[in-house]
């Protein structure tokens, strides 16, 4: 759901209450920051120390990102972590395309978790979307929105932006001011004009003398010349780097295993621990025997923490079983009474109360529905990230200064909550970022108890150590996507056209700036019921446009039916004539044989959801296993990014992101009783495996020309009501709670 009506929309603006969180703390410190000379002279102190940081002899740097050494080496410095979804690859093609590198002289590392490399393109992007006002943010001084940046600790990976903030506002800049400061030092040492000059794989070149001067002689010079802040682009008909498929720079070294996650991480010395927080979250850790842990050879000490118990070893095996030794007793914190069961009721009072927290829409939706509207009620559940590697952090405490190492999604933001923790300066911690083997949200610092955990048992340890979560506790103690229900309301006239709908939601936070309704009707009204249970919520792969999507696309579906109208037809005659959304919708349909026969027990669903500033529209093909289990025979996936960087990196998030999304919707819930998970692994939560996947995906990029969107997120949202649109058309049994299992058998 949109905060203004999307560029495809004819709707009246949307009314609102409530305060936008981001834009309320970039506000915050916009006001209360520094003056403009104040601010000017941070930044060029955070410019010096980045320059210092990274520059090594023969190495010039540019812009903080960008390192040129006398040798030719091309060094990008990414603000983003790697995760695995390829964002860093496309990263540097932006950089090298603008800056016309040459490909194989181009590597990218992490950048240093330190204030110097917060990340101001992201700053940048956040608030042009946030306040609808691009053009005027593009204009504020770079100085001003770097000093925000820091302030901020920006440096997080997520919510799709690397690409569409970050290169689009920093990479392809830097690149492009980088290749002017390169042809300026050239035309100077040819004594020709700089408009006679050409660049080619990191070489300045003037066709008309037969001269060349490489980029490593030129470096020197012009990294003591200022940038153009706001350099020319090129041409998309230029492109040699941009929209192909390059090989991902991080795959080589995952390939040969050198490649290393902090799981891999070993210093000498370093001992093991893992840890057991309270089964119920919000309780506390009231007593513990030590003494059958301390007898297991290996294990050489216990801790006691405000909720939790640790077991430090020379090695994972005898730390694991000294803590699966001890018998540890907790307090419940007063959430003994909590169970799934008794957070839906909870959602059913407060929709029965009808006093929302946070409401939008437009139109008069009261008189729309008039006497007999139809009504669903919708229920999603936890779900956990399930990433691939579990937590493991490395820390170090020597000399009143602490290290840490390991994968995080913001590590500046890490460094900073070590710094809290540990009550050091934050000079004297530093935090090493690595590359991640999965996240999907969970790896914010802001939800995960492990840095704090790590930091306070390293400043009680002589000698490094390495916290590693078991898969239980990692599956126990998540922080989940929130359960969550909806009531949705609407009529449909004799025309068969919606006169009025209405979303009731609740979840914990409010879904109404992260997702879009692209529906064009006479009266929408969106509200949100807020409900907080002992669990910890938080970022889950594309947000909220997950259970958004499920809700919205399913009730479409439902409507389509009474009004006796083809779902496809049905969504088509509610959508802005010339619309990115039309234009996908009917793709979609084109291409997935919409309206054709199907085999005998199979249907067909289809789902639209933009998410990200990205049109996302898929059509599952399925039908009931004779397990009654949903089998997904193919899935027809169009996608409208705007345009796409690097085509099989954004096709392997599109895939990646639609088996996520069926296998949250077939299998995945986390449920509770007595206030604790009652699932403890993979075992139970289970997701989907390969026999269960779709043997076929066809997928189909749109080059639409509109400004660019995200693409690791967006596909995840539609597949849950896409598949479940299709076993409707399957079995005729409508599924309105998440995970499906058996629900649609016969």
């Amino acid at each position: 759901m949109t905060d203004t009506p999307t560029a495809d929309s004819a709707a009246t603006p949307v009314k609102r209450k409530g305060v936008k969180r981001r834009a309320f703390l970039i506000g915050g410190v916009a006001i209360v920051g520094a003056g403009l000379f104040g601010i000017s002279i941070a930044d060029s102190n955070a410019a010096k120390d980045a320059k210092a940081r990274i520059a090594g002899k023969g190495e010039h740097v540019f812009a903080t990102w960008l390192k040129i050494g006398e040798d030719d080496s091309i060094t990008i410095y990414s603000p983003h972590t790697d995760i695995g979804q390829g964002s860093n690859t496309g990263l540097a093609q932006m950089l090298a395309e603008e800056l016309d590198a040459a490909w194989d002289q181009v590597r990218l590392v992490s950048a240093p978790a330190e204030p110097s490399f917060a990340n101001v393109g992201l700053g940048r992007g956040f608030l042009g979307e946030m306040t609808g006002q691009a053009a005027i943010v593009n204009g504020i001084p770079a100085s001003f929105l770097s000093f925000i940046a820091r302030q901020m600790n920006l440096q997080i990976t997520g919510g799709s932006t690397a690409l569409r903030f970050t290169g689009q506002q920093t990479f392809q800049k830097v690149g492009a001011a980088t290749r002017l400061a390169l042809i300026e030092t050239a035309a100077k040492r040819l004594n020709v004009p700089a408009a006679e000059l050409t660049t080619q794989d990191s070489t300045v070149i003037h066709a008309k003398s037969s001269r060349a001067l490489r980029y490593g002689e030129l470096a020197a010079e012009a990294a003591t010349l200022s940038l153009d802040n706001a350099p020319k682009l090129k041409d998309p008909a230029q492109y040699r780097l941009m929209r192909q498929s390059m090989q991902r720079l991080d795959i080589p070294a995952k390939v040969d295993g050198t490649a290393q996650y902090g799981m891999d991480f070993a210093v000498p010395d370093m001992r093991v621990a893992t840890i057991m927080a309270a089964p119920v979250r919000g309780g506390k850790l009231t007593s513990v025997d030590t003494a059958p842990a301390m007898a297991i050879k290996g294990v050489e000490k216990v801790i006691k923490l405000d909720d939790a118990v640790a077991v430090i070893a020379k090695g994972y095996w005898p730390a694991i079983s000294g803590l699966r030794a001890l018998s540890p007793s907790f307090s419940d914190g007063g959430n003994a009474g909590i169970s799934t069961a008794s957070i839906f009721r909870a959602h059913d009072a407060l929709i029965a109360k009808g006093k929302a927290d946070n409401e939008a829409g437009e139109g008069d939706v009261k008189a729309g529905l008039g006497a007999k509207p139809m009504k669903a009620k919708y229920q999603v559940p936890f779900l956990h990230h399930a990433m691939m590697e579990p937590f493991a952090l490395t820390a170090h405490f020597k000399d009143g200064k602490l290290n840490i190492w390991g994968g995080m999604q913001d590590p500046l933001a890490t460094k900073m909550a070590a710094v809290e923790v540990s009550g050091l300066d934050a000079d004297n911690v530093t935090f090493h970022p690595m590359i991640i083997g999965g996240s999907f949200g969970r790896r914010l610092p802001m939800y995960m108890e492990i840095v704090t955990q790590v930091t306070k048992l390293a400043m009680q340890l002589p000698y490094p150590v390495k916290l590693i979560w078991s898969r239980e506790e990692e599956v126990a103690q998540g922080a989940y996507r929130p359960q969550s229900s909806a009531v949705l309301t609407a009529s449909v006239t004799d025309k068969k056209r919606i006169a009025a709908y209405q979303n009731d939601y609740v979840q914990p936070e409010s879904a109404e700036d992260e997702t879009v309704f692209p529906y064009i009707l006479p009266a929408v009204s969106r509200r949100h019921f807020a409900h907080v249970s002992n669990q910890n919520t938080g970022a889950w792969r594309s947000v909220n446009s997950t259970q958004q999507g499920f809700y919205n696309e399913s009730f479409m579906d439902e409507l389509a039916h009474a009004a006796g109208e083809d779902p496809v037809v049905f969504r088509r005659n509610h959508l802005k004539a010339g619309s990115r959304h039309l234009r996908v919708l009917d793709e979609v349909a084109a291409r997935s044989g919409w309206g054709t026969p199907v085999p005998a027990g199979r249907g067909r669903g289809v789902a639209l959801v933009e998410s990200f500033k990205t049109i996302v529209a898929q059509v599952v093909e399925a039908s009931v296993g004779e397990d009654g289990m949903p089998k997904v025979h193919k899935v027809t996936t169009v996608v409208d990014a705007g345009s796409i960087v690097n085509p099989d990196a954004a096709m392997a998030q599109i895939e990646g992101g639609t088996i996520m999304g069926l296998s949250s919707a077939i299998g995945e819930a986390i449920t509770l009783d007595k206030g604790a998970v009652l699932q403890s692994n993979l075992s139970d939560y289970p997701l989907l495996t390969m026999a269960q996947s779709p043997l076929f995906q066809d997928i189909h990029f749109l080059n639409s020309g509109a400004p660019m969107g995200g693409i690791g997120e967006p596909g995840v949202p539609p597949a849950a009501p896409a598949l479940a649109n299709a076993l409707f058309a399957a079995t005729g049994k409508r599924v309105r709670n998440l995970p499906i299992k058996t629900q649609a058998k016969g």
